[in-house]
């Protein structure tokens, strides 16, 4: 079975539904490794937690989710970050985060790194994005990027979490260059260096070395590496849109690892992000 080591950042979700608050947890990351560990997959996490109640708590829904947690590191002082979603009529999700001290931006720091990036190493497959570079210091960004497995790298862009765009520009293109599978989202990508269209962000990361990029473009579909460009199966009208990049991600790795061609993989990653629109919550209950 192919190994897969997610590295980045959780936290702990707020949200509501219906007028009832909810406490579940999330992060771009972690969303796609659920989702893979909920289809059979041996998929582990690698980040940062605290010594609490509550990020204990965490980590033992993890597992129940099928999740292998060993490479979880406990931070002494520091927690888990927060954020809160809202959503607009249209089910568009905002975002509110309460992060720079959660334990997993100081994880290379941390006793029991060098034996998890050591596991991370022997992996068949690594994945990460550009919000798991934005969290960690220079050194320790450069640290991760050493690593050799093949890499599946998410273009996930919050300026916020970065001095300037072409700070994030120059981090994302070192992941890119190292990425076997690369999945940028339009919207980012005109974001953080002003491509016009899904084609222009295909050509700039396959220019880069990742030749099989897939770029999602929310309900138009998304664009393959052959140029096709792969519709969602039905419309929908979503309660909640966050974690859909994510879902898509965990669908079509799930599919290519199963031997899929990109075609039947894009449609898998859309059944799978139509699955998670229609619920509130970036992870929802498995039902």
């Amino acid at each position: 079975m192919t190994r897969i080591v997610f590295i980045g950042e959780a936290m702990v979700e707020l949200s509501s539904n219906g007028g009832q608050s909810l406490a579940g947890y999330g992060g771009d990351t972690l969303n796609t490794a659920i989702h893979l560990a909920r289809m059979g997959h041996d998929v582990a996490y690698l980040t940062a937690l605290g010594s609490d109640e509550s990020s204990a708590e965490l980590k033992a829904k993890w597992t129940a989710e099928g999740l292998d947690t060993s490479l979880v590191l406990q931070h002494p002082t520091r927690s888990t970050g927060h954020y809160a979603i809202a959503n607009d009529a249209n089910g568009e999700r905002s975002f509110s985060y309460w992060r720079d001290s959660s334990a997993a931006r100081e994880m290379f720091s941390l006793p029991g790194i060098d034996t998890a990036l050591a596991a991370a190493a022997k992996a068949d497959l690594i994945a990460y994005s550009l919000i798991t570079l934005a969290i960690l210091p220079e050194a320790a960004r450069a640290q991760l990027l050493t690593l050799k497995p093949r890499l599946a790298f998410d273009g996930n862009y919050r300026p916020g979490l970065w001095p300037n765009a072409t700070c994030a520009a120059s981090a994302r293109d070192a992941a890119i260059s190292r990425a076997s599978i690369g999945l940028p989202t339009l919207e980012d990508e005109m974001q953080i260096s002003g491509e016009s269209s899904a084609e222009d962000v295909a050509r700039y990361w396959q220019s880069l070395g990742c030749a099989e990029t897939v770029v999602k473009m929310g309900a138009k579909g998304c664009l393959l590496p052959d140029g096709d460009i792969i519709p969602p199966p039905q419309v929908l009208s979503p309660i909640d849109t966050s974690g859909a990049g994510d879902a898509f991600n965990a669908g079509y790795l799930h599919a290519r690892l199963s031997g899929a061609t990109p075609q039947e993989a894009a449609q898998e990653g859309h059944r799978l992000a139509g699955w998670v629109v229609m619920r509130p919550g970036a992870i929802p209950p498995h039902d």
